[in-house]
């Protein structure tokens, strides 16, 4: 799943950096060209998107003067820079305000600001036609998620797959499963209908991640009933960005309940601890993510994520009944549980799968919010009850799966309850984030990095096995 730039907690916690590569040089003295005098200046301290502020502000004007004058060329190397500019920017802006910042404010302000700004015709009309021709025209949507799902199956461990995966599978698979089930049952009787309360409630909830949920669904929802991706878009990012809301609360209020110190079952509180099984811990550790990759791994990365996307889309011909998204998993799992790849085709995977989610996420969620979104159904959206019921409900029914599975198997209740029950259902990245936070256990993220990982990969085959009764 995504990923965005955070920050450090109050009490000193050190959270895992995802800014780009470009950012860390530019801040690091060592290596910039000009040795101490160019790292040292002030100016250059505060950075947007990787670039210090005065020279992001050039590129920013540079873009609005072109905008405004009609001057911008339909080409991909424009959507790159608008939607690079733009994003970075708008997360900035949301890494500026504190508190807020850590329940994905900047991820919230990319995901919508742009659509609001086109909704009261604030946004140059010369901008939303590169950027819909960017992320669909050239390509820009696959790019991405392909490039997330490559890293995200081939990056995990194949010994965390194969020895202690199936334990932590056991509770990470269950919510899923049971909440597909328990939001299609009540969507049924409550006459929203079965198959819709788990594709446009449960399914992007339950996605772990936006790159590998809301988006790529509402592609394969457009492609089986030929309407446009765009009229399934607000739905499933309303349900996304709902759910992600009451997966802190819950897990706040999970925390608030362990610090009373009162136990009311044996494993129900582990004051941080996952399993009640002592010397296991290390079996689910995953590798801590490289802060730089070698321009030789980026490109090898592309080409395996190209190659993974054609192999996916070849036997989406010869077997329609899943789509491409799909067998691009099934293709990549294979290949790692065969241990088919040296280790650095794997690795070179992962950078490229990891460049995409930190420093094209912004870029791909402000694209997402100008072609996608419309403001006039969000406001439809959040306004149903029905709709805002079964939202609340799936995120509840997650986190109680996920922690009564977990305890029966020896992990703690309120750890299994929030990875991999919540973290399942908020936005992935920024939302595990949020959630650890809340429910302070932000040492468990290697577990939330599993949970978005696989159950994301394993959330979207669920999805595309059922795209074929949407249009019954």
């Amino acid at each position: 799943m995504s990923e965005i730039p955070s920050t450090s907690q109050g009490d000193g916690t050190s959270q895992e950096d995802t800014t780009s590569t470009a950012e860390s040089l530019l801040n690091d003295p060592t290596t910039s060209p000009e040795g101490d005098k160019t790292a040292g200046r002030k100016r250059d301290l505060f950075t947007i998107a990787g670039m210090p502020y005065l020279y992001f502000g050039a590129l920013f004007i540079t873009f609005l003067i072109a905008a405004l004058t009609n001057n911008l060329p339909d080409s991909m190397l424009v959507g790159f820079g608008i939607t690079v500019v733009l994003g970075g920017l708008l997360m900035m802006i949301g890494q500026l305000a504190p508190k807020v910042r850590d329940f994905g404010f900047p991820t919230l302000l990319c995901t919508f600001v742009p659509a609001i700004l086109i909704y009261f015709g604030l946004m140059p009309r010369s901008v939303p036609p590169v950027v819909t021709n960017f992320l669909d025209g050239y390509g820009f949507l696959d790019f991405f998620v392909v490039a997330v799902i490559a890293g995200s199956v081939l990056g995990m461990p194949r010994t965390l797959l194969l020895t202690a995966g199936p334990r932590f599978l056991v509770p990470l698979l269950g919510c899923i499963v049971v909440t597909f089930v328990a939001i299609g049952a009540i969507s049924a009787l409550l006459g929203f209908g079965f198959i819709k309360g788990i594709l446009f409630i449960a399914g992007p909830i339950m996605a772990g991640g936006i790159g590998v949920g809301a988006i790529p669904m509402s592609q394969m929802y457009a492609a089986q009933t030929g309407a446009e991706a765009s009229s399934f878009m607000a739905d499933l990012m309303a349900a996304v960005v709902i759910g992600n809301v009451f997966c802190i609360v819950f897990a706040g209020l999970l925390n608030g309940i362990g610090r009373t110190g009162k136990q009311w079952f044996v494993g129900f509180n582990g004051e941080g601890e996952l399993m009640r099984i002592q010397g296991r811990r290390n079996e689910l550790t995953l590798p801590k993510k490289k802060s730089a990759a070698t321009f030789q791994n980026l490109g090898i990365g592309v080409a395996i994520s190209s190659g993974l996307f054609i192999l996916g889309t070849l036997l989406g011909a010869i077997m329609p009944f899943l789509h491409p998204y799909a067998w691009t998993i099934i293709a990549a799992a294979a290949i790692k549980i065969l241990g088919l790849f040296p280790r650095q085709l794997e690795e070179a995977s992962t950078d490229w799968g990891d460049l995409m989610t930190s420093y094209f996420l912004p870029a791909l969620l402000v694209a997402v919010s100008i072609t996608y979104i419309d403001i006039d159904e969000v406001i439809g959206a959040v306004t149903d009850p029905v709709f805002m019921g079964l939202t609340v409900l799936a995120v509840i029914c997650s986190g109680l799966v996920a922690g009564c599975l977990g305890w029966l198997l020896k992990f703690n209740f309120i750890e299994a309850a929030v990875t991999p029950g919540l973290v399942m259902a908020d936005t992935g990245g920024s939302g595990d984030v949020s959630v650890l936070s809340a429910a302070d256990r932000i040492h468990l993220m290697p577990f939330a990095a599993l949970s978005t990982r696989l159950g994301g990969a394993v959330n979207l085959f669920l999805v595309s096995m059922l795209v074929p009764f949407l249009s019954m």
